[in-house]
């Protein structure tokens, strides 16, 4: 019995280290490598039945991405993420008692989980994949950098269908490159998010409108685009 447990829990090391060291040489490269596909694009891709599905995607890199979108986006989607290191845990404390009160279980993701989740993992819920989350978002904070994960996430967020990353949403949206984004159009965008394949930008409803113009008001509330300069590496 115990040449057993020592097998196993040698075998169990070893499994550890290989899936350690396998989970490093996919993730550390990106701090450095820009990404030419993420698993949500590839789900997308093998997922539809379009026969003429075309993929949308064009790189900006963080010196090229207007300042005032990623703020925008900032805005919308994770208010702390130059502050906390991965995790709003005040946020995830909100969204579970708003869960208590029957609202659902949301708003609790960063910036950082989205890029984990949107880059490594499949779509859907369960245990199993919002650990694998937890997991690569550590490894991707510790190794990244918070400027690095902004622009990686700015250039592979689903914006519409097979529309992903921040330039490609500008030029399908709005017939124009992210460096001519008005203000307005900037907010709009990052108000689809997280839901981007329910709302249009270009056409939006009183609601879309309603949230862009709230977002415009709290990036002054923030400070402006000097917000996000705790990013710099």
């Amino acid at each position: 019995m115990k040449k057993f447990k020592r097998l196993f829990l040698r075998y169990l090391l070893t499994a550890i280290a290989a899936l350690v060291l396998f989970s490093l040489l996919i993730v550390v490269p990106f701090r450095w490598l820009n990404p030419p596909f993420t698993m949500v694009m590839a789900d997308r891709w093998l997922s539809t039945e379009n026969e003429h599905f075309y993929l949308r995607h064009d790189w900006l890199d963080w010196s090229s991405i207007p300042k005032g979108a990623a703020l925008a986006v900032v805005t919308s989607e994770d208010q702390r993420f130059p502050l906390h290191q991965g995790f709003d845990f005040d946020a995830i404390m909100t969204a579970i008692k708003q869960s208590g009160h029957g609202q659902g279980l949301r708003g609790a993701s960063t910036i950082s989980q989205q890029v984990a989740k949107n880059m490594y993992l499949w779509t859907g819920r369960s245990w199993l994949r919002k650990g694998l989350e937890v997991w690569f978002t550590l490894l991707i904070e510790l190794t990244w950098g918070k400027q690095r994960i902004l622009e990686v996430y700015l250039n592979i967020a689903e914006w519409g269908h097979g529309v992903f990353g921040l330039e490609a949403a500008s030029r399908y949206h709005f017939g124009k490159a992210a460096a001519h984004l008005t203000p307005m159009q900037s907010a709009l965008l990052a108000s689809t998010l997280p839901s981007p394949l329910n709302y249009d930008p270009a056409r939006p409803a009183v609601h879309l409108q309603k949230r862009a113009y709230w977002n415009l008001e709290q990036q002054k509330k923030l400070g402006g685009t000097a917000w996000l300069a705790p990013l710099a590496d």
